[in-house]
């Protein structure tokens, strides 16, 4: 789920942070940048995790700021293809279910991709598993267990200031998004396969 990347950055550290120690001022510069940001073919970066090597800072005549060359290691949130996850379903439609993490929201799971025999009730706006005759259902904000089919990055170009509203906006695609399936034993909500995880251990007992 999460993976060690390495960069190489040029970072600035400003006047107003030559008070701090040099490490931590490149680790609050660093962090200020990629935190909580998407890098192209690379992941969600979560945090700094290591600096490597540092240059010697070159000062900026004009503004007065140290430009550094920087190379560190960041966390990074990329799951592996097959790998199984579980997060909270956000929304459903349908084309499928929308599933967030504590931290990460794109992530789809097609109705191709579910059990056989489940069904979108338009009503009631969820998805549900007719499994011999008993009715489960997808409900939003239910934990649900799904696994890692494929990933889609989409390159974020700058939207030119005339074409800048609210629905260019909701058209553009998110730059990380985790494609999903769930139709395999232990798969869907978790409260499903609960009760028999404690009959198998109360059998293993």
């Amino acid at each position: 789920m999460f993976i060690l990347s390495s960069f190489v950055d040029l970072v600035v550290i400003d006047p107003e942070d030559f008070s701090k120690r040099t490490v931590d001022a490149l680790e609050d510069q660093i962090n200020k940048k990629y935190a909580n940001k998407v890098v192209y073919n690379v992941g969600l970066c979560i945090c700094l995790f290591d600096i490597l090597k540092v240059s010697e800072g070159m000062i900026d005549h004009g503004s007065g700021s140290a430009h550094v060359n920087v190379e560190f290691r960041l966390v990074v949130f990329r799951p592996f293809k097959g790998e199984i996850m579980t997060g909270r379903i956000s929304s459903s439609s349908m084309h499928g279910i929308n599933v967030r993490t504590d931290f990460f929201e794109d992530i789809f799971i097609p109705h191709t991709s579910l059990f056989d025999d489940s069904s979108f009730d338009v009503k009631e706006n969820v998805w549900i598993w007719n499994n011999d005759g008993n009715e489960f259902y997808m409900d939003k904000n239910e934990l649900i267990r799904f696994r890692i089919e494929e990933e889609a990055f989409e390159d974020q170009l700058p939207i030119p200031p005339h074409m800048q509203d609210d629905r260019v906006e909701a058209e553009r695609k998110p730059p990380y998004r985790l494609i999903a399936s769930a139709q395999q034993a232990g798969m869907g909500l978790v409260s499903w396969w609960t009760e028999d995880e404690e009959e198998d251990g109360e059998e293993g007992g």
